[in-house]
This record gives structure tokens, C-alpha cells and sequence, in this order.
């Protein structure tokens, strides 16, 4: 079981208990007891991070453009968006920014005067990054796309 802030998660007759000190023996409901690890290919892990470099890519200087993107790239994967923030920065007009999602991220920071973008996609549980992906080569539509893929905590 994870070791969390809260202490340990120990496991007893089918029931998950916490051992912290502040919450000694104290039931785990199922609810927290998912931790959205995933395992695949006989490998578990916590998510795929997705480092995605777009080039001679489209409106990068576009902040509703950015912000729609990242809404159906996140509707794409199947994941759940919490939050967006984005900033522009003057003055060359890039953009950097987080969607926080239930299942963890996706963030970007922009470069129009080069037409660069670099977006990272980590998702953890049932959510498929890979699908962004296409969706980001829509909406910015670059010449050359380059993709690194990292899965974390491989346990």
C-alpha cells in the first residue's frame, strides 16, 4: 500500500486500515482506497507523461485558441478538467499555463516569435494522453511534432 501524509495504508482481513498516529486503525473507505495506478502490459505505474514539442505550429499567441485546445484535449483523453489558468506575456505574446485535471495535468508555454510550443500531458487511471495529442496538432497545426513518453512511478 502508498505511504501517504496521512501514514500508512495496512490491509487486514480485506479491510484497508490507516496506521498513521493521528488515525490509528481507522477504516479506509474504497473511495480512497483508489489511488489510480494503472497496469499494463504487466507494468504498474502512476500515469503517462507526455512531453510534447509542437514546431512551425499556428496561434500560439492566441489565449482563447490555447484555452479551447486544452479543453478538448482533455475532453479527448477522457479526463476531468478542475481548473485552467493561462498568462500571456508581453511583449511577445506567449503563453504559459496549467489545466489542472482530476487526473493530474496538462501545461503549456508558447513561443509564437519561434512558433514552438511545449505541452506536457500526465494522466494517471483511466485517462488516455495519447489522444490529446491529435488534438493538439489540430488546433495548432504544426509542421513537425516530436513526442517523448514517460511513465511515472513505475513501481
Amino acid at each position: 500500500m502508498a505511504t501517504r501524509e496521512l501514514g500508512l495504508k495496512a490491509i487486514a482481513g480485506g479491510m484497508a486500515f490507516n496506521t498513521s498516529k493521528a488515525a490509528k486503525n481507522v477504516p479506509i473507505s474504497p473511495a480512497e482506497q483508489a489511488d489510480h495506478f494503472i497496469t499494463r502490459d504487466g507494468l504498474t505505474f502512476a500515469g503517462s507523461h507526455l512531453i510534447i514539442d509542437l514546431w512551425e505550429a499556428e496561434g500560439l499567441n492566441d489565449k482563447d485558441r490555447i484555452e479551447q485546445a486544452m479543453k478538448d484535449a482533455v475532453d479527448a483523453a477522457g479526463a476531468t478538467l478542475l481548473h485552467i489558468h493561462l498568462h500571456t506575456f508581453s511583449p511577445n505574446g506567449g503563453i504559459s499555463g496549467v489545466a489542472v485535471l482530476a487526473e493530474s495535468h496538462i501545461s503549456v508555454h508558447t513561443w509564437p516569435e519561434r512558433g514552438y510550443a511545449a505541452f506536457d500531458v500526465f494522466m494517471c487511471g483511466n485517462a488516455e494522453p495519447r489522444k490529446a495529442v491529435t488534438v493538439l496538432e489540430q488546433a495548432f497545426s504544426p509542421k513537425r511534432v516530436v513526442i517523448g513518453n514517460h511513465k511515472r512511478g513505475v513501481v
